[in-house]
């Protein structure tokens, strides 16, 4: 027998936040899934049964109106759904992707390009948009750890951050934390965040993906190359190019599965830090 699913909506909805806050997802995450659970809501309209049936037509929908990337990521979201549902049997596949060993070249921002961006922000007097690209772009954090590079840590060099459920260390190459220093005494940063609003709080992440395209567009960089992540995958690409060490950068992007308490060596930090000062991608 088909299993069927009867959902109220509005309390569901509300409830599932609660069940994810409580399973310590970040509040992106739970956004987001809250948001892909309310476009199937609209998809169905408001119906309150739920069957495997109309959950392959979903798919198939999504299929045609959106990126496979995306319409995978909705999935998770809605199997997610589906098990605090207590209806995990009617989970769904992702759409499977034939690996791609290399990334479109017309995506791709160039060492060049680069400081071009960051060259004009600084003309236009945004000089805490050029700081904020040149510090992803120098130590290949996630725009959602910006908000750990406080005072004190870009003083001894070295930022813990704890994201995705886990603790890593982000070295700052001493050129950029030289920088920072001197960004610091000009905005009268003492302690405290050293990337905020003029109220304190951490910067909005939308807001710089818009003050990184208006600039990209007066630097006559295709701004299709242009946002946050993108200087992520810059590091990347030259720490591989400089050091040709995967281990080492799969550690510095927080890709592998770190303990909070897992010890890093001096001769490992120092070994990081000489392959990071390398990498010459800040002027």
């Amino acid at each position: 027998m088909k299993m069927k699913k009867k959902v109220n909506w509005e309390n569901d909805i509300r409830l599932f936040g609660e069940y994810l806050r409580e399973r310590e997802n970040s509040a992106a995450t739970i956004e987001k899934y809250l948001r892909d659970v309310r476009t199937f809501r609209e998809y169905l309209e408001d119906r309150e049964i739920l069957d495997k049936n109309c959950l392959l037509q979903y798919k198939e929908w999504l299929s045609a109106n959106y990126s496979v990337s995306s319409v995978n990521s909705m999935l998770v979201a809605l199997n997610q759904f589906l098990v605090f549902l207590e209806a995990g049997s009617m989970k769904m596949r992702r759409v499977k992707v034939q690996p791609q060993r290399f990334r479109a070249a017309e995506k791709e921002l160039g060492k060049t390009e680069f400081r071009r961006l960051v060259a004009r922000a600084r003309s236009d007097g945004k000089l805490q948009l050029a700081m904020i690209m040149e510090t992803i772009a120098a130590t290949g954090i996630r725009i959602s750890e910006l908000k750990f590079f406080r005072a004190k840590d870009v003083r001894r060099g070295m930022v813990r951050v704890y994201n995705k459920g886990k603790y890593r260390i982000v070295l700052i190459p001493e050129k950029m934390r030289k920088k920072l220093l001197i960004y610091m005494a000009e905005t009268g940063i003492k302690d405290g965040p050293v990337f905020c609003t003029r109220t304190g709080k951490a910067k909005d992440r939308s807001n710089i993906w818009k003050e990184m395209k208006k600039t990209a567009r007066a630097a006559s960089v295709d701004a299709v190359k242009v946002f946050p992540h993108n200087l992520r995958h810059l590091f990347a690409r030259i720490f591989y190019k400089t050091t040709g060490n995967l281990i080492h950068l799969a550690d510095l992007l927080g890709h592998n599965s770190l303990e909070v308490t897992r010890i890093y060596t001096n001769d490992g930090m120092e070994e990081w830090r000489r392959s990071l000062e390398k990498m010459e991608l800040i002027d």
